[in-house]
């Protein structure tokens, strides 16, 4: 996906939106891969303190193959905004850029903050906690979660920048 966006003029151009289809998340998420501007369709993964499917989701194809060409997606990660346990590190976020994700959000933690830092992928998460998550094989794919208070589905599109990340039902840019 382009990169020819600012959340800020999306925000003026949707401002008016009362139909639910263009959403904001809150200011409560940090930047800790080395892309700060990154674009795509969404793909939801549920868990909460057990990475197993954001291993799972990291470690397969980030792209869905269009008529126009391949485009990157973004994995939106609903931890339950567990600041317990770190559900992406460096091997993960290595597998997500090395699978071409656009990008990761994590209503959780991340591990490994200075190799995230170097990584080609754009990462977002509530905070750094050097915790690994317990591997229990528990959690969902493709379903709808709630991010601060933002409902999001895969197959939305997702937008983040230095200004802040915005979710809409349709691509927009």
């Amino acid at each position: 996906m382009s990169t020819v966006f600012a959340t800020c003029d999306l925000c003026d151009a949707h401002r008016d939106d009362s139909s639910g289809n263009f959403r904001v998340l809150p200011p409560v998420f940090r930047d800790f891969g080395a892309v700060r501007k990154f674009s795509g369709p969404v793909v939801t993964v549920k868990c909460f303190e057990d990475n197993t499917l954001v291993k799972a989701a990291v470690d397969s194809s980030g792209f869905d193959e269009t008529p126009t060409g391949r485009v990157s997606r973004v994995l939106v990660v609903d931890g339950g905004g567990s600041l317990r346990r770190a559900l992406l590190g460096g091997n993960l976020g290595a597998a997500a850029a090395r699978n071409g994700w656009a990008g990761v959000v994590i209503d959780g933690c991340v591990r490994d903050v200075a190799e995230l830092a170097t990584m080609s992928v754009g990462i977002r998460a509530l905070a750094s906690m050097p915790l690994p998550t317990e591997k229990r094989n528990e959690g969902q794919r493709d379903v709808a979660v709630q991010i601060q208070g933002q409902w999001i589905r895969t197959g939305d599109w997702l937008y983040a920048d230095e200004d802040g990340i915005v979710i809409s039902s349709t691509p927009l840019a």
